[in-house]
């Protein structure tokens, strides 16, 4: 596999492959950008690797390397003579042609034994939340998910309380990861180039979850709370019992006049179990 840009245009081109607009295809062509993520993540010869979306195999041709195996799931298959040839010599990738999000991942792994599963993809901003909650809601043995995304949703990913960035988002993912960002990544290394820098966020499943008696209503609580960012819990959470609310919020120094992006995920879950 070669990096240079001139090479993977004159491939593509080859090829006659046209980028689709509709999958938010930005191929990543730097090796130096690739060699930082995966110096960043302990891939060992013991993890297998979920890629969602290869794309040309940049990514994937490196993720061969360290990994066990990789199981990549690409969704245009006009990439699958450019894939194949990129990757040629990587005996253990193996590539389903499909829509991950119909896929059920956990019946895809059966056939491969692994220590430790990661998931290291680089993602078009649409699809990046339906993808983290797939692999949260199919409840698949991933240890530690990391993701390029665009530089604004992967703010959104690691925002603190109060921040203007911190939603319901943070605190759905902040319930099972401990997030952080691993590395900012210029425009200038994909092609095409898109407006956005991107940056790689790294997800580690923690290893004890917050006691919840209702998971359901918790998540169902934390959306009403930011349904509308500027308004306060009392006028966002109106139709649950506020008299509950309220003796948790000023036990722990805030009140019914707060809003939702003061509050840190230990809050919403101490109201929800109040709640249930």
């Amino acid at each position: 596999m070669k990096y240079s840009p001139k090479e993977m245009q004159a491939l593509l081109e080859t090829k006659e492959f046209s980028f689709k607009k509709k999958f938010g295809q930005n191929f990543i062509i730097d090796e130096n950008i690739i060699d930082s993520i995966l110096k960043n993540i302990e891939l060992t010869q013991d993890i297998m690797v979920i890629e969602v979306g290869p794309g040309a195999g940049s990514l994937t041709y490196k993720l061969a390397q360290y990994a066990k195996n990789v199981l990549c799931y690409e969704i245009d298959t006009s990439l699958k003579e450019i894939i194949e040839e990129n990757l040629q010599t990587c005996s253990n990738v193996d590539i389903i042609y499909d829509d991950f999000l119909k896929r059920d991942v956990n019946k895809d792994l059966e056939t491969y034994s692994f220590d430790k599963l990661y998931v290291v993809s680089n993602l078009p901003y649409y699809i990046t939340t339906p993808i983290l909650v797939k692999f949260i809601e199919d409840q698949v043995p991933v240890e530690k998910m990391v993701f390029m995304v665009q530089k604004e949703v992967g703010n959104r990913f690691k925002a603190k309380p109060k921040t203007k960035d911190y939603g319901s988002l943070t605190v759905y993912l902040n319930y099972y990861f401990d997030v952080r960002k691993v590395i900012q990544v210029s425009k200038n290394v994909f092609l095409p180039k898109p407006n956005v820098d991107s940056v790689v966020i790294e997800f580690r499943r923690k290893d004890t979850l917050l006691f919840l008696k209702n998971s359901e209503l918790f998540f169902k609580l934390v959306r009403d709370a930011f349904v509308q960012k500027r308004k306060t819990i009392k006028n966002n959470l109106k139709n649950y019992n506020l008299d509950t609310i309220e003796k948790v919020l000023v036990e722990n120094q805030y009140s019914l006049s707060s809003r939702a992006e003061e509050l840190p995920l230990e809050i919403f879950v101490q109201m929800a179990n109040a709640l249930s």
